[in-house]
């Protein structure tokens, strides 16, 4: 299984693309294709047809997954976007932490 650099629930800063700039939280990771789903970012209309779910069919708006190359972790800490490094615990896990403030992301 792939490794992502994000989680679902992290704030994300994206990178590249016509939503450059914007932050949001990840709603869904997709490990194996390498993709994320950020809540507010590359909203794509969908044409539906009515189904017992949606008796009225029509267009619907939602987020379409983005690549996790184009998004960076903010770290909850210090506010700033930035990378992420392995740190270990004394029990000889590993978590995410902070390349700028050197905090533990993962508790």
């Amino acid at each position: 299984m792939n490794k992502l650099h994000v989680k679902k629930g992290d704030d994300v800063l994206v990178l590249t693309g016509k939503d450059k700039g914007k932050k949001g939280k990840i709603i869904e990771a997709r490990p194996k294709d390498w993709r994320v789903v950020v809540e507010g970012v590359n909203k794509v209309k969908r044409h539906t047809k009515p189904s017992q779910k949606n008796a009225q069919g029509g267009i619907i708006v939602k987020e379409a997954p983005v690549s996790s190359s184009n998004v960076m972790l903010v770290c909850p800490i210090c506010k700033k976007p930035s990378r992420t490094k392995k740190n270990q615990l004394s029990d000889g896990k590993f978590v995410r932490a902070c390349v700028k403030c050197g905090e533990n992301i993962d508790k």
